[in-house]
Order: structure tokens, then C-alpha cells, then sequence
């Protein structure tokens, strides 16, 4: 608008200065440079025109609609994975049930894993939203957006706040699940033909990771594992049923498929749940997925810690090794054979290892140590053999072929022959 001001300007209302004339060159310099800066801010990378709210979807996810016997206008619900930095995109078939339309590749989340607390976190929000028209952004500076809800009635019982978490384009996160402008422009599309089709509302679901047995046995120790076997349920609801759960909160937790018992008695998200029950058959469905769930979790944890102490008794052997190498010549030869033999203790005279070589009486020839328990388990010590490191190396590494000896170690032995030489003339 600058712009166009500064280039609609007569000309003739410049004729009275010559120095007002020639700063109008720089002045038009300066607005366009400004506009090309603010234009480059916020700039889209997916060029979808001054109607991008309107653009119907790819011609490839119409083909893949079809295929799944799918209407354009039909409901969607929408999965986000953190840890796979997925964003799935689950839309109503004819059937009735709900099959996977489209995965998309998060470009940037921002945060850790595990929920949203406060304002200013950078964290991306985990749990169940419910996405209304009112929510959709089709003059987002980030392409296409919508937001997420956030905080819902489960964050704000918790106290937790939080705002303008969204999933939006332009491929940049501060708390936000952030898509390529390309990557929104369907997204977008998808939720706004399901409105057109009736749907009130649609559903996020935000997930640390996909909510598998092997994926909960990795972060068994981590502080948000309740919270998280929480979302598992609503998780095993979609699973079991392929249709989106009906969310309630009350007594601080998310509810399930929940409906009361006494008609008109609200769920309350502070307040003690009111009496109610899950329609059997997905009661049953959910409970037995989540037993054989439960002992694939115990297994695949009892197989972790066992792993996790091998691992730890095989760094404290390496470390015990490596200050043995760096030990002297007595203490080193007593540690490493410590080690050798399996003993627990390998330092100080407690050590059953050690004390046998502190006890054990000197060898004085070959023969007189044949047959004792301490020539099995260990060599006569040589003084002048060298460091702990290299006799280490010698006992370990094959000697090659063809070494020359020392000049000590070919004196150590005398060559003696059977033959007498003749008497000098």
C-alpha cells in the first residue's frame, strides 16, 4: 500500500522543490526494500496463490480416496508421533470405519518428549484436542494453520497453560508441530471438506510415540510413564475399534468411550467422575489387547534391565582393565589375572586371586613347581620383563613370525651341543 501511494504520487506536486524530487528515488528504494524484507519474513515456500484456503486437495490423494472407497467430504482424525515425527491422517470410509489416508513426515517439533506445562516451554503439547471450524487459520503467516486447542480441559485441571499451539507450514517450531507448506495445504484440505460434510469437530491425538510394548519398555523409567499409559487407553480404543473415542475428563484423567449412568449428570474434569460404564464389547476388545500388551511390556523390560547390567558389568570389567594397564608391574599382574579368572575383587589383599600370589612360596627351578595349583594359574614373576601394558600385549597378541629375540634373551639360555671339539695341535 506504501507502495502503490508512493508510485501514484502526481509528479506535479514535486515541481515546486528540486530537493524534495530528488529524495523521492530514495524513499521508493527504502519502502521497497522494506516490503522485500517483510516479504521474505514471511514468505511461503509452497506458492498456492492468494486463495490458498480454497485449493482443493492433491490429485494424489483423490486417486487415494477413491481407491479406499472414500468421500471427499467424509470425517478425518488426525495421529501425531513425536519420537517417529509422524503426523497421520485417518479419514472415515464408507463402511463407516476409519482407515489411514496419508502419513506425513513432521519437518520440526520442538521440545522432548512428554507433555506441555506452561507458557513459554517450547513444548509440544501431548493428549487428546478437539479441532472445531473456529480453530481453522486461513491467514496464518505460516502458510495454512490450525490450532490445537490448547490447553484442554485435562491441561487446565492440571493448571497448565499454554497458547497458540498449532500445527501449522513454514517448517519452523516454538511448541508447534510444524509441516512444509505443502504438506498443510492437504492437511488443511482434508479438515476443511469434512466440515463441509457435517463434521463438527475433528480429533487430534498426540502421542510421544506410537504406544507399542517394545516402545514402553524403552522409556519404562521415564517420570511421564503413567501419564503416557493413560493415553495407551484412548490409543487401544482407536486400535480396536477404528473409529475416533469420545473424550471426557474427570477426576484429572482423560475417560474413554465413557457413558453415565444417570442421564444429564456431565463429566466434570476437577471433579469425581460420575457413574459409568463403556460399551462391553469395547470394553472386552480394549482389556484383552492391553493384557497381551501388559505381558509383551514385562518380557521386553525384564530383556532391557538384563541387557542394561551386562552392559554395566562389561564398562566396570573394561574400566577395572584399563587402570591395571596403567598400574605397576606387581598390582597390574594381580588385577589382570583377577579379571581372567572371573574373581569380583581385584584390588587390595582381600582378593582371593591376590592373596594366592602373595602366599604362594618362590619357584626355584622348573621342576619344583610342577603339579601346583599356583603354576596353573600363574607364571614366576620376572622383574625385568618390561611395563604391565607390554607383557599384557605379549600374553594377548600372537608373536610374528620371524621376531628377532633380544640380545637378553638370547643369553638368557646357552646353546649346548653333544659334540667335543678337538684338542688344539
Amino acid at each position: 500500500m506504501v507502495i502503490g501511494r508512493l508510485l501514484d504520487t502526481p509528479s506535479g506536486l514535486h515541481k515546486s522543490s528540486n530537493r524534495k524530487a530528488g529524495r523521492r528515488p530514495v524513499k521508493i528504494g527504502a519502502a521497497l526494500l522494506a516490503a522485500g524484507f517483510l516479504a521474505a519474513c514471511q514468505a511461503d515456500e509452497f506458492n498456492a496463490g492468494p486463495d490458498k484456503a480454497n485449493l482443493p486437495v492433491s490429485n494424489y490423494l483423490k486417486r487415494k480416496m477413491n481407491d479406499l472407497n472414500m468421500s471427499s467430504t467424509s470425517p478425518i482424525l488426525i495421529r501425531i508421533f513425536k519420537e517417529e515425527s509422524e503426523l497421520e491422517v485417518w479419514k472415515q470410509t464408507r463402511s463407516g470405519k476409519f482407515k489411514k489416508l496419508e502419513e506425513f513426515e513432521i519437518c520440526k517439533w520442538s521440545g522432548k518428549l512428554g507433555p506441555k506445562f506452561k507458557e513459554g516451554d517450547r513444548q509440544a503439547p501431548e493428549g487428546f484436542y478437539e479441532i472445531t471450524p473456529s480453530l481453522m487459520n486461513p491467514y496464518s503467516s505460516y502458510h495454512l494453520a490450525f490450532n490445537l486447542g490448547y490447553p484442554n480441559r485435562y491441561d487446565q485441571a492440571h493448571g497448565r497453560t499454554g497458547s497458540h499451539l498449532m500445527v501449522h507450514g513454514a517448517c519452523s517450531s516454538r511448541g508447534c508441530y510444524a509441516m512444509t507448506d505443502e504438506q498443510v495445504q492437504d492437511i488443511y484440505s482434508l479438515a476443511r471438506d469434512s466440515f463441509k460434510g457435517g463434521q463438527r469437530s475433528f480429533q487430534v491425538q498426540a502421542f510421544p510415540f506410537r504406544m507399542t510394548p517394545d516402545n514402553m519398555a524403552r522409556h519404562r523409567d521415564n517420570e511421564h510413564l503413567e501419564f503416557w499409559k493413560m493415553l495407551k487407553t484412548g490409543y487401544d480404543h482407536f486400535e480396536v475399534t477404528k473409529t475416533p473415542p469420545k473424550i471426557s475428563v474427570c477426576e484429572k484423567k482423560y475417560v474413554f468411550d465413557a457413558t453415565t449412568l444417570v442421564e444429564g449428570v456431565p463429566f466434570r474434569a476437577s471433579a469425581k467422575c460420575p457413574e459409568y460404564q463403556v460399551h462391553p464389547s469395547i470394553a472386552s476388545a480394549v482389556n484383552s489387547k492391553q493384557r497381551l500388551d501388559n505381558e509383551k511390556f514385562q518380557k521386553l523390560a525384564a530383556r532391557y534391565d538384563a541387557r542394561e547390567e551386562r552392559q554395566q558389568r562389561w564398562e566396570e570389567r573394561s574400566s577395572r582393565l584399563a587402570e591395571a594397564l596403567g598400574a605397576g608391574d606387581d598390582e597390574a599382574d594381580l588385577t589382570t589375572a583377577a579379571i581372567e579368572s572371573g574373581d569380583q575383587t581385584v584390588s587390595g589383599e582381600s582378593a582371593p586371586a591376590a592373596s594366592a600370589v602373595a602366599n604362594a612360596p618362590a619357584p626355584t627351578d622348573a621342576g619344583s613347581t610342577e603339579g601346583t595349583a599356583v603354576e596353573t594359574a600363574f607364571a614366576p614373576q620376572d622383574q625385568s620383563r618390561g611395563s604391565a601394558t607390554g607383557r599384557f600385549l605379549k600374553r594377548w597378541v600372537p608373536m610374528p613370525f620371524g621376531t628377532k629375540t633380544t640380545e637378553e634373551e638370547s643369553q638368557a639360555a646357552p646353546i649346548t651341543t653333544e659334540v667335543v671339539p678337538a684338542a688344539k695341535p
